[in-house]
């Protein structure tokens, strides 16, 4: 891998848990006593919760709300942004590239707005990155290649210079295929440190 300028993470599945995926709403299907219905008023909502065209509020009325509950709003919205929990180790290499200065860091993934403004508090990420590329803000979702070709366009940065860190490998394929370079996380912190400083980024 050549040196490059740029380099862009995922957050949910690489700077910590996910946000709102499917283990975090089996959780809440069990914690509250949610049925199926849950799961698919969910599947026919998130994607315009996650580019921006829908609030947290209108996100549960529709998926939650829609009928009395026994529990509270607030208790809801209390457990979802409590599983959201920072990875330590990748945070903290996060920002020793980010120390290094030899790279501009962006973050670029697919979240709503309220969890994701939370997370980069909870993870303190706001003193590690430049800027955060998200689907809420972008109006665009992984992995549609033109949330690739965006995010290069918001940094200025050709594909060729730009390496892109993400935990599903669907979401590096048009990363790669508009020239980007990529690295599938596995968990494996050692593993992104070595491919970092092969990119030239520590």
């Amino acid at each position: 891998m050549t040196a490059v300028t740029h380099v862009f993470f995922d957050i949910g599945g690489v700077l910590g848990t996910n946000g709102w995926d499917r283990v975090q709403r089996a959780a809440a299907k069990a914690k509250f006593g949610l049925g199926e219905e849950f799961e698919s008023r969910h599947v026919e909502i998130v994607a315009e919760w996650e580019i921006g065209r829908l609030t947290l509020d209108e996100y549960l009325d529709f998926a939650v709300f829609h009928c009395p509950r026994s529990f509270t709003r607030e208790e809801f919205v209390g457990m979802m942004l409590a599983q959201s929990q920072p990875f330590a180790t990748i945070v903290d290499l996060a920002a020793r590239v980010s120390a290094a200065g030899r790279v501009q860091l962006f973050t670029l993934n697919n979240e709503s707005e309220a969890l994701n403004v939370y997370r980069i508090e909870r993870f303190g990420l706001r003193p590690i990155f430049d800027a955060f590329l998200t689907s809420c803000w972008i109006g665009i979702r992984k992995p549609s290649p033109l949330m690739f070709e965006r995010a290069l366009g918001i940094a200025q940065v050709k594909a060729a210079d730009a390496l892109f860190i993400d935990d599903r490998e669907r979401n590096l394929v048009p990363a790669r295929a508009i020239g980007m370079k990529a690295h599938l996380f596995d968990g494996d912190a050692s593993r992104l440190a070595a491919a970092l400083s092969v990119a030239g980024a520590l």
